[in-house]
């Protein structure tokens, strides 16, 4: 129970980064998140969410190149 606790807290840690990304958080939604998210979980999400972005970009990149 605990290890599904986790995860699901986890996810709505990538959650909270991903509206983050995109610059679309409500106040009210940040304070619940502020509330009840783990230090820990949002930046091991953030530095997942940036991986990812970045990862994107350089295959776009390498996608235009190409042709």
């Amino acid at each position: 129970m605990a290890k599904e606790n986790a995860v699901a807290l986890f996810l709505k840690s990538m959650k909270a980064v991903f509206w983050g990304f995109l610059g679309v958080r409500k106040a009210q939604g940040q304070e619940d998140d502020m509330a009840s998210l783990s230090f820990v979980h949002v930046i091991i999400a953030g530095v997942v969410g940036v991986v990812i972005f970045m990862t994107t970009l350089v295959l776009i990149i390498k996608l235009v190149l190409a042709k």
